[in-house]
């Protein structure tokens, strides 16, 4: 997605006669659903320190001129694109813009700087790198890049910043890598940023190579499960990009302040489905490891430590990766900081007691805490899918001081599920009646759901798709039992509906890899064989438990399997205390049925046992579609003035 695109010459007619600003604001306000006065103040500032760049004629006035364009798999986005050709290629300069006016250098952290945003001074990532990190997600996730051998060449642009001594923090020799890699000029550098312009920009290109990048395919991102034995080696397979840098590299200084000064700390990362959370958490697992620290993944799902324990299965010794990947329930009887560091993932689904019957221990939070010198727990309230799941914040801040912890906080928002779509995910919200969100029909143009009237046909669907690259599943609402004499049988269904002939067996008992195994696409899994896990795609049948009556959609803990342990004892709950029992179960409904309509990267398919609920699906999905056509073609009007075939693309 581009919010606002034209050709150089048209783009400085709309900055002399001040139209540009209003376009970017109608632009944002129709794809992303509101723009803050900030970002209005920026734009207009900025473009007019472009404007005077640009004011030159030897770049072509026919160059692809393009304002905040959407990174694959991210809701980050690109401040200001050119576009053309040099000798031999296309060419694309990437600009990120800065407003600021004063950087300060940080030590120990790399590629992080100190600077006043947001109301006051925080750390975020050096401008060079984001520049070369948005720039190195383009080239990994945009099939026309790599094809069309387009060269990116990203720079930054503080057009406020004035250079106050010879050795400067801003480009201070820490971040030479990334300012070799990615330019930064100044106040005072027009000339030198206008000069790189014309280097790689000679020839005019009337938005053409534009053109191929926005409707370039977005290949999948790299699965974590893929590249973990690869990281494990020493290679960087993901690029962090922003506060996903931010937080690693804060970790890392919070894990060395822990080893000298003997503080003990806690790290709360705070972020939603797709955030990255995993990524930065093995990440932190591998460098932390490589710097012989003691290190364990923590995460009470089952699921993903046995995904990860296969995929090096060929790589490392069986002890050697159970050391590396811990069940939350492993600390019961350690001592105090006896980990250098425990890296929790799904922090939100630890329990009090540990053990079968849950009866061990004190509090798995307080047990966490207490037997490492640093604690990064990952975190996402929403996410708590069974009725003992207690991971949350407030307890994580009781415990941390009840311990004499130093508590830090942080936040990923940035999505790299959903084909990078944050209005996804708070369209799924609004949907399920979760919260109200801005985002009530857009869920990104490229994101594929549909509502399957015939489980059958999507079932269908889902095999075909996962052909070849068997990352595509079929998973459902805890709403048949899991029949013990049969869990080896993958012939025998447990998923019956009746009326269109309908059966599918649940994830085989003797696998824990449900997720990568070559036939589980036969089968169903559950909200606890894939929290934590991606597809390319996911269908999912969503049971009686989640139904829509009176114009709301609401939840019934009582069509659960008697299998499914997630709501145990709760009718005990509801004799002792019915209110906060009942928001209990309709919570646990709710957010298992988020975690799983968001495990698909490219597409979610649906189908409700309940028609009603169905028909509400597919009407806000046809609002939704109404409302991206409507956009759509006021967002390509000018285009289709330059493009003959236009009018057969937009049928």
């Amino acid at each position: 997605m581009i919010v606002y695109e034209n050709i150089k010459e048209g783009f400085l007619e709309d900055v002399f006669n001040d139209q540009l600003t209003t376009n970017i604001i109608n632009n944002v306000n129709e794809k992303l659903g509101n723009v803050n006065e900030s970002e209005v103040r920026s734009w207009d500032n900025s473009m007019q320190y472009m404007y005077r760049i640009l004011m030159d004629q030897s770049i072509p006035s026919d160059s692809g001129v393009a304002i905040e364009f959407n990174i694959p798999y991210s809701s980050k986005r690109v401040d200001f694109i050119i576009t053309g050709k040099d000798d031999v290629k296309e060419s694309v300069v990437i600009v990120e813009l800065k407003q600021w006016e004063e950087v300060e250098r940080v030590v120990g952290k790399e590629a992080i700087v100190k600077t006043y945003l947001g109301g006051r001074i925080r750390e975020t990532a050096h401008p060079s790198y984001q520049a070369w990190s948005y720039s190195s997600l383009i080239k990994d996730y945009n099939e026309n890049v790599q094809k069309n051998n387009i060269e990116l060449y990203p720079c930054a642009y503080l057009h406020n910043y004035i250079t106050q001594k010879p050795q400067d923090d801003l480009t201070d020799k820490v971040y030479h890598y990334y300012i070799e890699e990615a330019p930064v000029f100044v106040k005072g550098d027009a000339k030198k940023l206008r000069d790189f312009i014309k280097k790689n920009i000679k020839y005019g290109d009337n938005k053409e190579t534009l053109y191929k990048i926005e409707r370039g395919k977005i290949k999948p991102s790299k699965s974590l499960q893929d590249s973990l034995s690869s990281m494990l080696k020493g290679n960087e397979e993901f690029v962090m990009i922003d506060e996903q840098k931010v937080v690693f590299e804060e970790a890392l200084a919070l894990s060395k302040k822990a080893q000298e000064t003997g503080e003990k700390q806690v790290l709360i990362v705070e972020g939603g489905p797709g955030t990255g959370k995993s990524v930065v958490a093995i990440n932190l697992l591998v460098k932390l490891t490589n710097e012989d620290l003691v290190v364990q993944y923590v995460t009470k799902n089952r699921a993903p430590r046995s995904i990860y324990e296969q995929k090096l299965k060929g790589d490392y010794r069986k002890s050697e990766i159970t050391n590396l990947f811990k069940s939350s329930g492993s600390y019961t009887n350690t001592k105090d900081n006896e980990f250098d560091v425990l890296v929790v993932d799904e922090a939100h689904r630890l329990n009090e007691k540990s053990g079968m019957f849950k009866n061990i221990g004190e509090h798995q939070v307080k047990e966490i805490i207490k037997s490492s010198k640093l604690a990064i727990l990952f975190i996402d309230e929403n996410q708590k899918i069974h009725i003992d799941d207690v991971g949350d914040i407030e307890v994580i801040h009781k415990y941390s001081k009840e311990l004499k912890c130093e508590v830090t906080t942080m936040e990923l928002e940035s999505q790299f599920r959903c084909n990078g779509s944050d209005g996804y995910l708070a369209w799924i919200d609004d949907v399920l009646n979760i919260r109200k969100t801005a985002n009530v029909n857009f869920i990104g143009k490229d994101y594929d759901f549909r509502v399957y009237d015939d489980p059958n046909d999507m079932r269908n669907e889902i095999e075909r798709l996962n052909k070849g690259r068997n990352k595509s599943r079929i998973v459902s609402g805890y709403c048949w039992d899991w029949n013990k004499e049969t869990r080896l049988n993958s012939d025998v269904p447990d998923i019956v509906i009746p009326e269109f002939n309908f059966g599918m067996s649940w994830n085989l008992d003797n696998t824990a890899t449900w997720a990568i195994d070559e036939e589980s696409v036969k089968e169903s899994g559950v909200i606890h064989t894939c929290q934590g896990l991606e597809f390319d795609y996911v269908g999912v049948i969503i049971g009686d438990d989640l139904r829509y009556e009176n114009g709301e959609v609401i939840t019934d803990h009582t069509k659960r399997a008697k299998t499914d342990r997630s709501l145990w004892g709760i009718k005990k709950r509801i004799k002792e205390d019915p209110v906060n029992a009942h928001k209990t179960a309709d919570q646990v409904i709710r957010n298992t049925y988020r975690t799983l309509l968001t495990r698909g990267q490219k597409g979610c398919f649906v189908y409700c046992t309940d028609k009603k609920l169905a028909s509400y699906f597919k009407e806000r999905l046809q609002k939704m579609i109404d409302y991206t056509r409507e956009e759509f073609f006021n967002d390509h009007l000018n285009v289709a003035e330059n493009k003959d075939d236009y009018g057969t693309n937009l049928h």
